[in-house]
């Protein structure tokens, strides 16, 4: 299985809070998508080992805030990677209660919904929690969202340890390794078969180029075909000049 092929799945980044009497949680999520139109519900998955988890279990709510394309990276780790009481992060972020009594972060957040969970699945590592969206606000019209490839690829950021995309960095380098070496591998062997082919050959009317790895579509000749084995009435493509009138390239 090619684990790289799960990082081409579109997500956004999200930021996902909860609050249980006065415990403030809050955790990066990058899987949380509508479910529903009527009425509007959003799904969020959350590991089983997550404070945040047990809070919105006994809650019953949660709020989801999304993060705009520039998003500082220090907002990421202070929630995505970092531990330390709960309390001591919303110090340093703007936030608000909503109605549901959750805390809604604004810092760098374009959006945001306020959920009533109600309904939970068992989906092995996490929990997927269906929420009913009770609130929402835009708040950026303008702006565009955090995307989980912008955050791979443009902000070099893995998805945190108990992120449901979450792939051991270890296992991720083992494989691209692997992967680096059969790639190289083809290379080589494709070498070889250039060499096996012989040289290209140049028209000298028109100067197109038979090249032997490629065949002639157009003339019924499969690719790999080398030029010593064409049919003697092999003619040019392009200007029809018999094949007497070409010329290896080296």
């Amino acid at each position: 299985m090619n684990l790289e092929a799960f990082f081409k799945m579109s997500y956004g980044i999200y930021l996902i809070t909860s609050k249980r009497g006065g415990e403030l949680s809050g955790y990066i999520a990058n899987t949380a998508f509508q479910v529903t139109s009527e009425p509007p519900k959003i799904a969020i998955s959350c590991h089983k080992n997550n404070i945040s988890t047990h809070i919105i279990e006994e809650s019953g709510v949660f709020n989801l805030s999304v993060l705009e394309k520039d998003t500082d990276a220090g907002l990421i780790g202070l929630f995505g990677y970092q531990s330390g009481h709960e309390d001591e992060k919303f110090e340093r972020v703007d936030y608000k209660l909503g109605n549901n009594g959750a805390p809604v972060i604004l810092s760098h957040s374009i959006a945001y919904f306020e959920c009533k969970v109600v309904d939970k699945f068992d989906v092995g590592s996490h929990y997927l929690f269906i929420g009913e969206v009770t609130d929402g606000e835009l708040l950026a019209r303008e702006k565009d969202p955090l995307t989980y490839s912008y955050f791979r690829n443009e902000m070099k950021l893995m998805a945190p340890e108990r992120a449901p995309t979450y792939v051991d960095k270890n296992k991720l380098k083992k494989f691209q390794d692997e992967n680096q070496q059969e790639e190289q591998n083809k290379v080589e062997v494709s070498e070889a078969n250039k060499k096996d082919l012989g040289d290209k050959y140049i028209c000298t009317i028109c100067a197109f180029v038979y090249d032997p790895e490629v065949g002639d579509e157009a003339m019924g000749i499969p690719p790999g075909t080398p030029f010593e084995d064409l049919p003697e009435d092999y003619t040019c493509p392009i200007c029809a000049a018999a094949k007497s009138m070409f010329i290896s390239d080296n």
